[in-house]
């Protein structure tokens, strides 16, 4: 019975495929523009623990919060890279609509099929890229092609030393002269933790300070990671 509908059915033609692709990008970027914000909105929350962070001394907690500032800073330049992508797909596919116009069928597109593999290999595009990539090929926009996975591990060294770099910038834009007095800061903190272990009553309450802290670290990061996703 799906098989006679789907016979019975009037295919679309180029046009309203092609207009129902870019209403589909569209709603994709909207979506893009949506999560940054999410993730700035976070951002401001991280930096104001940062800056608490680095007033107590506790350089190791701000360090750790920065670190996943350049991460969502990263994640943000992506997404503005993929929404860059999509807007130049919807652009490509416009172009095509005069060129079925005149030969009535969609043409191939090399550079539409070049940005529809690359949206591919972002984990967030992933799966609607595919749905794209099925319909495009079906549709003969673009030719069958296979998601060949990036693989990065001999960067990974090399991106290692550039998040540190990053991190230690993040501290200094928003800790300002607290973090840069960070290895002093750490060595204060080294120094006063015997001083606290004499007091059995002060120990305690650092314990439970330091249980809150990493709580709250915990917390700050799951919700990071949320908006990210």
């Amino acid at each position: 019975m799906e098989k006679m509908k789907s016979i019975l059915l009037p295919k679309p033609n180029p046009q309203q495929q092609m207009r129902d692709w870019q209403r589909r990008l569209r709603q994709e970027c909207r979506n893009i523009e949506r999560q940054i914000r999410d993730v700035q909105r976070e951002e401001k929350g991280v930096q104001k623990a940062i800056r608490e962070a680095a007033k107590r001394n506790d350089m190791g907690s701000a360090k750790a919060l920065a670190k996943e500032i350049v991460q969502s800073r990263r994640a943000v330049n992506r997404l503005h890279e993929n929404k860059a992508q999509m807007n130049s797909i919807s652009m490509h596919l416009g172009e095509s609509v005069a060129i079925a116009r005149t030969v009535g069928h969609l043409s191939k597109s090399a550079e539409v099929m070049k940005l529809v593999n690359n949206l591919m290999k972002a984990p967030q595009m992933a799966a609607t890229m595919q749905e794209f990539s099925k319909e495009m090929t079906k549709a003969g926009v673009i030719e069958e092609m296979v998601n060949d996975a990036v693989d990065n591990a001999l960067d990974s060294e090399d991106l290692e030393e550039e998040t540190e770099e990053e991190v230690d910038k993040v501290l200094t834009e928003i800790a300002g002269e607290t973090a840069a007095q960070l290895p002093e800061a750490a060595r204060k903190e080294k120094i006063q933790q015997p001083l606290r272990a004499k007091d059995s009553a002060h120990e305690e309450e650092a314990i439970a300070e330091g249980a809150d802290e990493e709580e709250e670290l915990e917390e700050i990061r799951a919700r990071l990671a949320r908006v990210r996703s």
